[in-house]
């Protein structure tokens, strides 16, 4: 995917979704070196898988209800709830009901883009 890196406006037509595994479409949006923000559309089933990155990661529940395991911890997550992955802490996720989770990476996704 073509990054749009360093734009200080990015209408949201402008972006483009690609796979981000079965049942998910992933749609970088706005970043810079330091920040990246993705929109994650999940459907009902669809399955994060267990991973592991240097970034630090921030995820905010915008709509429906999954099941995040964080360094081995397991909980229920909803809208508006958010949580914290640090680099190379094992993070992954099951949908219960559709929905959208918008991450935050810091320092930016490389492998998400191509600049």
């Amino acid at each position: 995917m073509t990054g749009h890196k360093n734009e200080r406006w990015l209408p949201y037509g402008e972006t483009e979704s690609e796979s981000g595994g079965e049942g998910i479409e992933r749609r970088v949006l706005a970043y810079s070196d330091d920040l990246m923000l993705v929109e994650n559309r999940f459907q009902k089933g669809a399955v994060g898988k267990l991973h592991h990155h240097p970034h630090t990661q921030i995820s905010y529940i915008k709509s429906g209800s999954f099941e995040f395991t964080i360094g081995g911890e397991k909980r229920i997550v909803r809208e508006g709830d958010t949580l914290l992955k640090t680099g190379g802490v094992e993070h992954g996720c099951v949908c219960l009901e559709e929905g959208i989770v918008l991450d935050a990476f810091s320092p930016y996704r490389r492998d998400f883009v191509s600049d």
